[in-house]
């Protein structure tokens, strides 16, 4: 089994993308709004993401470079995070990406529970990747590893946190009010009738 090698793996950020957006749309949501979508400091979620690219792409002898690299983003996104840390779920990925963080700073990799591999499906290889390590006795901090299985992969409980506050911020962008101008004032309620 292939163990996710970014922030959160890859059909969770989807589903995480994409169920927000349906709830918001049935709650009288507007698609558009996610074009106008105000992010503070948003072109460091590209550094953040570029970061985890590389460290897929290098070789596992790069082992120290490629866990800087894995930390390194998460301190980029956390910026990000504290920078629209008011906006409806900011604080709640905040604290998903830190634990994720804490776990991976104190074992040197994230700690994955070889059972929970085997119940979402899949078989662990060693040596692991230079991202993981096996979660044993000696694991600081067990209870943020990888260790919620889901069909294909395997999940902490940071990712958790952090889907269910990108979610929330998600669905509140879509449920914003319509603006008059893209720089604008907001319409308030009933203003087309007066």
């Amino acid at each position: 089994m292939t163990q996710k090698t970014s922030v959160v793996s890859m059909p969770l950020l989807i589903f995480v993308l994409v169920i927000p957006v349906i709830v918001a749309l049935v709650r009288g949501g507007n698609l558009g709004n996610l074009t106008d979508m105000s992010v503070h400091g948003w072109w460091l979620l590209f550094v953040g993401f570029a970061m985890q690219i590389v460290s897929n792409i290098l070789g596992p002898d790069q082992g120290t470079l490629i866990r800087g690299l894995v930390l390194g983003s998460y301190v980029v996104l956390l910026g990000v995070v504290a920078a629209n840390w008011s906006r409806p779920g900011m604080w709640v990925t905040g604290v998903g990406l830190f634990m994720n963080f804490l776990v991976i700073a104190a074992n040197g990799g994230m700690p994955v529970l070889p059972e929970a591999v085997a119940l979402a499906g899949g078989t662990l290889t060693l040596p692991l990747d230079a991202k993981h390590v096996i979660l044993d006795s000696t694991t600081r901090l067990p209870f943020l590893a990888d260790l919620l299985p889901l069909p294909g992969n395997v999940i902490s409980i940071g990712d958790v946190f952090f889907a269910i506050g990108l979610g929330v911020f998600i669905e509140d962008q879509v449920r914003r009010p319509a603006r008059l101008f893209r720089k604008g004032a907001q319409t308030p309620p009933g203003s087309a009738a007066k």
